[in-house]
């Protein structure tokens, strides 16, 4: 499995995530990126099988907030 870590605290809302993997990255009610299907929280985890687009969401982050490992 390949584990997705959002880092809320670091999140500017942007948008760059979810606009280029909205499988996984959502905006939330903060205006921040939220996890898709994850409770918002202030660091969310989501394991999926397959990366997808989550790794070209985490390099194309301005401040990277997003770890996919």
């Amino acid at each position: 499995m390949i584990k997705i870590t959002l880092d809320k605290s670091k999140c500017i809302g942007c948008g760059t995530c979810w606009a280029l993997c909205e499988k996984y990255f959502q905006e939330g009610q903060d205006n921040k990126s939220h996890l898709a299907g994850v409770k918002e929280q202030a660091q969310e985890e989501l394991e999926v099988a397959e990366i997808g687009c989550a790794e070209n969401a985490a390099t194309a982050c301005p401040v990277q907030c997003i770890t996919v490992k």
